[in-house]
């Protein structure tokens, strides 16, 4: 099959949606399907990745959030997407270049797939615009209900999405790749690194965009009021420096972003896992503590509680109450025992989420899309977007295409 994808993120740019997107290009490439990408320009974007074709279009950073840029809603794609020639369009966390690919489903008259990722509204009031939050929901769900299939990576933001009214969706389950992260990659080095030296205190690791919905200030008393706990921040973001200020004097470091063996290694290194994000809509961060076998402290809320079950691999705490939180962290850091015993349920759930297992099941839906012989109901573009009949043409030469033409229209 041949997989075009609109994303509103990707490469340089590290987040969990783009871990996950550059997982399923390779799975793509590795299942032998060929893939291109439309996404936002950077300054080191790359020009492929996987097997497949990366084509940056212009884009606008927003003035609250200067990580996040906004490509062009309506580019110029239609050459170099023609002569691709896709069987499906994926949107990844549709907002406004993912407009472009909307419309470009329709025109092309192929399947439609969106994933939601990120809970924008409940940011919105993070960034203090909260009043914009209906007209935020109002939006993406028009976006989201034009497509033939909607996925999102939690049963508990599946629900969300449904009592609002979104249609067709799926659970796209958040996965981890278990031998990267594991146990294993603990190692003497990075348990000084992270210590300062001091390797026989219980240490907490923090992985995120350092941002401030993320809530990682939450962790100060925590640090002020204990001082036989390190605490290690990994990752960065617009927060960071700030973040420095505020914990300047305590038993803390900052690695900056870490990817692969080493992000593995500090992972494990660790005693503990925290996560303050109360607007998760799944949390691939937890399910990599996990996978390392740490137990985990997060929000009661959210897609994370889709991997920490109370009181079994983790904890939970109210999400809005701080004190809980550090309650929380605290029982486990006085129980080393009960720490280990978390730890290694968490690494056994970890141990059913593999990548192949779950973006196999990605595929299949692509592919019952794809197969589908009537579209008619599948492409659900608005006549703002999309004022034209689809053309038989296009149908006809996808289906000629297609290796089962002759079983289908002999």
């Amino acid at each position: 099959m041949r997989v075009a994808f609109f994303t509103e993120t990707f490469l340089p740019k590290i987040d969990g949606i783009v871990v996950n997107l550059t997982h399923l290009l390779d799975h793509l490439e590795m299942r032998g399907h060929d893939s291109i990408v439309f996404a936002p320009r950077f300054k080191n974007s790359p020009k492929s990745y996987a097997n497949a074709q990366v084509v940056t279009i212009p884009a606008t950073s927003l003035f609250f959030y200067p990580e996040l840029r906004m490509g062009q809603p309506f580019a110029n794609v239609d050459g170099v997407l023609e002569d691709f020639d896709p069987d499906l369009i994926h949107l990844v966390n549709p907002t406004s270049l993912c407009i472009t690919g909307l419309r470009a489903a329709g025109i092309l008259g192929v399947p439609v797939v969106a994933s939601y990722h990120t809970d924008m509204s409940g940011f919105a009031a993070d960034w203090n615009i909260g009043f914009t939050g209906g007209t935020i929901h109002r939006y993406y769900r028009w976006i989201h209900n034009q497509c033939d299939l909607n996925f999102t990576p939690s049963e508990f933001t599946k629900r969300e999405l449904e009592a609002l009214d979104y249609k067709r969706i799926e659970v796209w389950k958040g996965a981890v790749d278990i031998d990267r992260f594991s146990p294993a990659k603990r190692s003497d080095a990075w348990r000084q690194k992270l210590t300062s030296g001091q390797t026989h205190l219980p240490l907490i690791i923090f992985v995120s965009r350092l941002s401030k919905e993320k809530r990682p200030d939450w962790l100060l008393p925590l640090m002020k009021d204990y001082n036989d706990v390190r605490l290690a921040f990994v990752g960065d973001g617009p927060y960071r420096e700030e973040l420095e200020q505020i914990f300047r004097g305590t038993n803390t470091v900052f690695t900056g972003y870490l990817t692969g063996d080493e992000l593995a290694s500090a992972y494990a290194a660790g005693d503990l896992f925290v996560f303050n994000g109360k607007h998760e809509t799944f949390g691939n961060v937890v399910l990599e503590a996990m996978s390392c076998g740490l137990p985990a402290v997060v929000p009661d809320c959210g897609g994370v509680t889709d991997s920490v079950r109370h009181g079994y691999n983790g904890l939970q705490y109210p999400a809005d109450d701080q004190h809980a939180m550090v309650a929380a962290a605290r029982s486990l850091i006085d129980d080393p025992q009960l720490r280990q015993t978390m730890g290694q349920r968490g690494r056994a759930i970890a141990e059913t989420r593999t990548w192949e297992i779950t973006l196999d099941e990605v595929l299949d839906h692509y592919q019952h899309l794809i197969d589908q012989e009537d579209l008619q109901g599948g492409v659900h573009v608005s006549p703002l977007l999309f004022p034209y009949e689809i053309k038989p043409l296009k149908r006809l030469r996808r289906a000629i295409r297609s290796r089962d033409f002759l079983s289908r229209y002999h």
